[in-house]
């Protein structure tokens, strides 16, 4: 196999731009909003947060937590600290988990439109660290046990985007 790089009619070298961030932390603000509803499970999530943000150099002074009741409260709360200017980027961390009536799939489509939304709208990283599940089993292995802590998870994506959209032209650059 030839490992010269394939060229184009004009025997340009093929050569793209590539972009990838850097999973250094320092000196970024992060908000975080938590959802209290299930709270045995957010606050594995926040924990683990917390740890990946601390472990990839940011500060806990350059931390923000605001708890709001539920999942369906997060986007509103993401979206003032993603606009407020005081922070690089937000992590959602909440739990929906289905019950026996149909709330679950909207409170669950809701907040994923709503953070989605309020990234777009403030140019911001708005990180969807909202589990979505069927069981508290689910919940808590994907806070922490079998499956990972979804809230480190969050919090290295947000530290990604963060140095990405830094990387990049446009209004955040």
């Amino acid at each position: 196999m030839s490992t010269d790089s394939p060229t184009t009619p004009t025997s340009r070298p093929w050569s793209p731009t590539v972009v990838e961030a850097l999973l250094d932390g320092t000196g970024m603000r992060i908000g975080i909003v938590c959802g209290r509803f299930n709270d045995l499970v957010t606050e594995r999530l926040l924990a683990g947060a917390e740890g990946g943000l601390r472990r990839h150099g940011v500060d806990g002074d350059d931390v923000t937590v605001v708890w709001v009741p539920g999942g369906y409260e997060i986007p509103l709360v993401a979206r003032r600290l993603a606009a407020s200017g005081g922070c690089d980027a937000v992590i959602a961390l909440g739990a929906v988990i289905r019950g026996a009536t149909g709330h679950y799939d909207q409170v669950a489509n809701q907040v994923a439109a709503g953070l989605q939304r309020a990234s777009m709208d403030t140019d911001v990283p708005v990180v969807f660290g909202v589990l979505t599940v069927e069981s508290i089993e689910q919940a808590l292995e994907r806070a922490g046990t079998k499956a990972g802590n979804k809230g480190e998870e969050a919090a290295v994506t947000a530290i990604e985007m963060v140095d990405v959209l830094r990387r990049l032209p446009g209004p955040s650059a």
